[in-house]
């Protein structure tokens, strides 16, 4: 009399639509991001008025144009030079605009890497991938090991 183990199957099935189920947790929170309108910064304008057109429309400063050493001054990116004027506004003395020194915030570009809650996520994907693989090679080593087991034993264990 053979003993019918479980088949593969409903396993197969069970692994598939896991799998399936991870990939869109997986992919499905960071589509938007894909879709996301580019951050302008300070580089991407070749004059100081263009980019105070761009902090015009929304002051709210999304895209962080009006990050200079000192408080918040309404003036956009006021490292980049401005377009010719009339010999009588220019005035005798240049003086000398400070540089950003927020990296990226402050528009001329550098890295300043993940934020918190991309580091959260990406620790608990990876927990959760090293327990999925945990559990998998425990329920594999169970079914092996009542496989491997007397019929006598299984039926004493009862």
């Amino acid at each position: 009399m053979a003993i019918r183990t479980t088949t593969t199957r409903p396993m197969a099935t069970r692994t598939a639509l896991a799998g399936t189920v991870m990939a869109i947790l997986t992919v499905g929170p960071t589509a938007g991001v894909a879709h996301a309108r580019s951050d302008l910064d300070c580089a991407d304008f070749a004059y100081q008025e263009d980019a105070q057109a761009e902090f015009d429309r929304d002051t709210s400063d999304p895209n962080r144009l009006d990050e200079d050493q000192g408080p918040d001054d309404g003036i956009a990116c006021e490292v980049l030079p401005r377009r010719s004027v009339a010999a009588a506004d220019v005035p005798a003395v240049s003086v000398a605009t400070p540089l950003p020194t927020l990296g990226v915030q402050g528009g001329v570009g550098g890295s300043t890497g993940p934020a918190g809650f991309e580091r959260a996520i990406g620790v608990a994907l990876a927990l959760g991938g090293v327990g999925l693989a945990g559990a998998h090679v425990v329920r594999r080593r169970r079914a092996r090991n009542r496989s491997a087991r007397p019929l006598a034993g299984r039926l004493t264990d009862r």
